[in-house]
């Protein structure tokens, strides 16, 4: 039903398998099903034209069409179709399909015979199609012909069988992984409306091609690893080749070999004039101009890589916040602050907002128009700033020619966010969160300089409340977060989240649950609702219950993650004991999920002074995990031990003192904490005999420590009533140990497998 907004006209249209407007609401594409009860009828493509109020059939007959594309004004439309094959045939052709506003209906201009079309490819069916920007151009998928399936073969003969083999790109894991990506794979081209003619720009060994232009550039660039792939396996990365492409004849060049670092299509400039990258060895940011490439931040002397990165892996640039127009300044960034750069490389690196390393205060550049390509000269620019210190965020803008001259737009103790602004107008629609209030909308509006010195008012109006998504939390026991520091065993300071019940009092005793994953205090002022866990520590929840919640940030030592948690896990531990004497010290239990799950396995090793632990998901043997599998990636694990988050740096044959080290099953026998394991048989990320590994082991030594698999389950839980029943048994569990409640049956008793499905044991005798 198609109803015309401004009166009331309606147009019905039966039997529509798919529509489109075109990006101007000039044309609407309707593909209409062939009418089952006239056998005379057949399927067609129809063009509806909403200023004419009237429909032209554009196409009629085939078995199906797909990939339908407007040009930008909508006076073409591509798609492409497969229309000859018989019903059942094996074997389906699929067509490029052209019509433009005055023809009759759409021909076709390209398919497996085309010249230009790689022998043995043919037009793809899963091609995204998309017109350049001017309309000459048309971009579509070909994909290399598959032979039609054996039908002499009998299904009861087929073996069944993956071959390993050591050249092979991916493991077969992660083929299989990738499988059904891999059939749909097909590989940019482009046909020339103009010229009638038809490239091939991509291929196998360059498979992913960047236009310039938005299509209408001669050059296109493409990223590869063909044939690099590997090292992936341990190293987590691989080394790039970049190309650059001509459009016209589809030649390449080669301009970068071997990268090791980070290429990213959105970073060349508009014109494609420039293509710039990020190398990890030098960690400088490169510019090739078409002849050359030139370091353009060699003179910036602060990093502009990570500086609180610390795994044995390279540490990934800030990023590039864009282009000026005229492509003569590329702004990026460092942990603080941004740089206007020379692609050029001629004219010194200039910090265009200053004051952000002096401040500990982070500027990030928010894109407000969808359109925007490129900055212009005197344009508004509008950034989140984001305080180190207070973890405050707030919004600011200034002109781009003077960045240094900022002006507020909206500021204060919350998490601001998603910043969006009028077409037309100095109005903004943004959100406001805490730890105790629900993320809502709000407006405001810049004054002009008048309005600004007749009512007092700084740059912001007034701000409008336009959502109130929560309101019913006022009947509840929320909490609240405040940020607490202190000194690691290693003499360093760190900080973390203290976060407390709403009616808390200081006369009183409580007990508290440490929660931790890697760092978290920047999330001070973060809305957590407390919806059932995917099997996480629901903070708001057992605060609400009279909990405190404390969330240490850990920061580590290559080789040691497991003494790096400790040093900082529990000295915050102690500090707060030490400090507060409302923290029970005698009734603190710890919770953590995946990383957090192993370094809760690890704790209770080296400590005994959590009364109750927790762990998913947790890896227990370094040594066995190493060469195992994600198996939702189907990627091999050796490149997370060595190179990312498991931090230990070095091979397993070179340091296997360092995985035994923060193996937990190695130091079971000092473990005197009872623990809950959750490791579910699906597990993608962690595979499930990790948490065999640890219950048995425990159980082997007669450590109290119970299992739980939800079955057919994720890493973290994804059906709400697991997540539900898990969040029951967390509370059970901590009540217990940490409150003196009774115990529920799942804990004194378990559950044999004859009352699965019948009894949950969570009620409690």
């Amino acid at each position: 039903m198609l109803h015309k907004l401004n009166s009331t006209q309606q147009y019905h249209f039966e039997r529509i398998i798919d529509y489109q407007f075109d990006k101007k609401g000039t044309k609407l594409l309707l593909q209409q099903a062939r009418d089952t009860r006239d056998s005379s009828s057949k399927q067609a493509v129809l063009i509806f034209d909403l200023r004419k109020l009237f429909a032209d059939t554009i196409a009629s007959g085939g078995n199906d069409f797909k990939q339908f594309a407007f040009s930008e004004d909508g006076t073409q439309l591509a798609f492409v179709a497969e229309r000859d094959a018989q019903h059942k045939a094996l074997q389906k052709f699929y067509k490029l399909w052209y019509f433009k506003e005055g023809q009759d209906s759409a021909v076709v201009v390209a398919d497996k015979t085309s010249e230009g079309m790689h022998v043995g490819f043919t037009i793809s069916e899963n091609g995204s199609l998309s017109f350049s920007k001017s309309g000459k151009r048309l971009f579509l998928g070909t994909a290399p012909i598959q032979p039609p399936k054996d039908t002499t073969l009998v299904e009861m003969d087929l073996v069944k069988l993956d071959i390993w083999h050591y050249n092979d790109d991916y493991l077969q894991t992660q083929q299989l992984s990738r499988l059904q990506r891999d059939l749909r794979e097909n590989f940019l081209a482009v046909y020339d409306l103009q010229n009638k003619t038809f490239v091939q720009l991509a291929s196998k060994e360059l498979p992913t091609i960047a236009l310039t232009r938005d299509g209408d550039g001669d050059t296109a660039y493409a990223i590869t690893d063909y044939g690099k792939r590997v090292e992936s396996q341990w190293a987590g990365n691989t080394k790039k080749d970049i190309y650059s492409v001509n459009l016209k004849d589809g030649s390449r060049k080669l301009i970068k070999k071997d990268l090791w670092g980070l290429a990213l299509p959105n970073w060349m400039s508009p014109s494609g004039r420039y293509f710039v990258w990020y190398d990890y060895t030098t960690k400088k940011f490169f510019a090739w101009d078409g002849t050359q490439a030139k370091n353009i931040t060699a003179g910036i002397s602060v990093a502009l890589h990570n500086e609180e990165h610390d795994s044995p892996s390279d540490p990934s640039p800030y990023g590039i916040a864009g282009w000026s127009e005229a492509e003569d300044a590329l702004y990026i960034y460092d942990r603080y602050d941004l740089w206007k750069v020379d692609p050029k490389g001629i004219a010194a690196p200039k910090n265009v907002t200053e004051n952000g390393r002096k401040n500990k205060t982070s500027y990030r550049y928010q894109r407000v128009d969808r359109e925007e390509t490129a900055f212009k000269s005197g344009q508004l620019m509008h950034f989140r700033k984001f305080d180190e210190r207070t973890k405050q965020y707030s919004y600011v803008f200034a002109s781009l020619d003077s960045l240094m001259s900022m002006r507020q737009l909206v500021s204060g103790p919350y998490n601001i966010g998603a910043l969006s602004r009028a077409k037309e107008a100095p109005v903004y629609l943004y959100t406001k969160e805490r730890f105790e209030q629900s993320p809502d909308l709000y407006v405001s509006r810049l004054l002009d300089g008048a309005e600004r010195g007749h009512r007092g008012y700084g740059d912001q109006g007034h701000e409008s409340r336009l959502t109130y998504t929560n309101p019913q939390q006022a009947a509840y026991n929320w909490g609240t977060a405040e940020l607490f520091q202190w000194k690691t065993f290693n003499g360093k300071t760190s900080e973390g989240i203290l976060y407390k019940p709403e009616d808390f009092d200081p006369t009183k005793k409580y007990p508290m649950i440490v929660y931790f994953y890697e760092r978290l205090s920047n999330g001070l002022y973060d809305y957590q609702a407390p919806a059932p866990t995917p099997s996480r520590l629901n903070i708001t929840f057992f605060v609400s219950r009279g909990y405190l919640v404390f969330a240490p940030d850990i920061r580590y030592t290559t080789g040691h993650p497991a003494k790096s948690a400790y040093d900082y896990i529990v000295s915050g531990t102690k500090a707060l004991i030490s400090k507060y004497k409302w923290v029970d010290a005698a009734n603190i239990g710890i919770q953590g999920q995946s990383w957090g799950g192993i370094q809760v396995a690890q704790l209770i090793t080296m400590t005994d002074m959590y009364k109750a632990a927790w762990a998913g998901a947790p890896v227990a043997n370094m040594t066995s995990a190493y060469g195992g599998i994600r198996w939702e990636s189907g990627a091999n694990r050796q490149f997370q031990y060595e190179k990312t988050q498991s931090r230990i740096g070095a091979t397993l044959w070179e340091k296997p003192e360092l995985y035994i080290e923060s193996s937990p099953l190695f130091h079971l026998p000092k473990v005197k904490t009872p623990l809950v394991i959750m490791h579910n048989d699906a597990d993608g990320a962690v595979p499930w005999y990790q948490g065999i590994e640890l219950f048995t082991g425990m159980r082997r030594l007669g450590k109290k420590v119970w299992m739980l698999n939800y079955n057919g389950e994720a890493h973290n839980l994804v059906q709400r009533k697991n997540r539900k029943d898990i969040q029951i048994r967390q509370q059970q569990f901590f009540d217990w140990l940490l409150k003196g409640a009774k115990p529920s049956r799942w804990i004194t008793d378990g559950v044999p497998a004859v009352k699965k499905g019948k009894d949950w044991g969570l009620d409690i005798e």
